[in-house]
């Protein structure tokens, strides 16, 4: 991952209006952690990059897509394969057709 990961981090906090000691108590972590987070000095783990998107309320796909732009478009994909398989088969067929008229 993006050395500089730690400042998306921070800025996505930041953005949701969520203090770093609301994160750490939601996360049942230090501060003193996420402020390493936030600064570089330390890695999220796996677990805790999961807990860290569940508590934004987003995909752990999602998340990483934002730290990491190279897995972004995975992400995307992923995220359109989601929503897709919630349709009906004919909205399916709908969607389909309206795509195959974007990309002639």
């Amino acid at each position: 991952m993006n050395e500089n990961y730690g400042n998306q981090i921070k800025e996505y906090r930041i953005s949701l209006g969520l203090t770093q000691n609301q994160v750490a108590t939601e996360m049942n972590v230090t501060p003193g952690y996420i402020s390493n987070v936030e600064n570089g000095r330390t890695a999220m783990s796996l677990r805790m990059l999961i807990y860290y998107a569940k508590l934004m309320g987003i995909t752990l796909d999602a998340l990483v897509g934002q730290l990491e732009p190279e897995y972004k478009s995975s992400a995307l994909d992923n995220a359109l394969l989601r929503e897709i398989s919630k349709l009906d088969e004919a909205s399916k067929e709908k969607l389909l057709k309206t795509i195959k008229i974007w990309n002639s």
